[in-house]
């Protein structure tokens, strides 16, 4: 019988997908939303081959009423919710001269509004039943500049700010919230990012030459430092190489941005 119910934006694909597979493994009863219907079912399908452990759900983060409804269905259904994951979140290459407010507002809507939107009706349910861990996907590149992907950056740092804030609001009321900062890991999100103006594929072999992270390697990590209750969880070399850069070697840090803008605009497709 399941104890604790987990609820997954995104939960179809990539990051959210072997989130959803790792709770199942920890006896965890787990809602798949996502707005890819498709996938949704057939995960579905393919989590309950044996028994009973997960359910597909339509969900738009984007629009506030759909998360409210969804989120409020399982609290009643159930009773609880022990884990939010405010995961579901677009990719988007482009210098910032280069972008529309359009393409502001279609990345906004998902990355910030959308975990926006799941933490404001999750945290209210939390704080009625007294307990729960909400956590918010961000990037290591909300931790610190990322040359060329500006308005996907900007959305992460909203996440960061966000997240690390309300952990400390939240522990009055038994809650707790962490930020998953993935660095490079193995997912479709790169290949389905938004590039503007750019040579995606440009862009896609140079991330093939750094060593991705598996998905299900990343979801461990998650797991372990949900269950620790870290403020940030991000892969330790990762954040611990920003660290040192940031403080103890700061040109290094600022030739190594300028190479990746460098490289971003190699990249860059010359209008005509």
């Amino acid at each position: 019988m399941f104890k604790k119910v987990a609820v997954v934006t995104g939960g179809a694909s990539g990051i959210g997908r072997a989130i959803c597979n790792e709770l199942v493994r920890q006896n965890v009863f787990v809602i798949i939303s996502d707005i890819n219907e498709q996938l949704g079912k057939n995960f579905e399908i393919e989590l309950n081959n044996e028994s009973i452990k997960a359910r597909y759900v339509y969900l738009d983060v984007t629009e506030y009423d759909c998360v409210e409804r969804l989120l409020t269905d399982i609290y009643e259904e159930f009773g609880r919710i022990d884990y939010l994951f405010n995961n579901a979140g677009i990719a988007m290459y482009g210098e910032l001269y280069d972008l529309t407010m359009e393409n502001w507002k279609e990345i906004m809507d998902v990355n910030l509004w959308g975990v926006i939107n799941g933490t404001q009706v999750g945290y209210n349910l939390m704080k009625k039943q007294g307990f729960g861990h909400i956590v918010n996907t961000a990037s290591a590149a909300g931790l610190g500049p990322s040359p060329g992907s500006s308005a996907y950056a900007t959305t992460k740092h909203a996440v960061i700010g966000l997240t690390t804030s309300l952990h400390y609001e939240a522990e009055e009321f038994g809650i707790k919230v962490s930020a998953l900062c993935p660095t490079f890991v193995d997912t479709p999100i790169f290949e389905e990012a938004k590039a503007i103006n750019i040579n995606k594929t440009v862009i896609i072999n140079q991330l093939k030459k750094q060593k991705l992270m598996s998905p299900e390697k990343l979801a461990e990590i998650a797991l372990r430092g949900i269950h620790k209750n870290e403020v940030i969880i991000c892969p330790m070399p990762m954040r611990r190489t920003m660290d040192i850069f940031f403080t103890l070697f700061p040109q290094a840090h600022k030739a190594l941005m300028r190479l990746v803008c460098k490289t971003s605009r190699k990249a860059r497709i010359v209008e005509n």
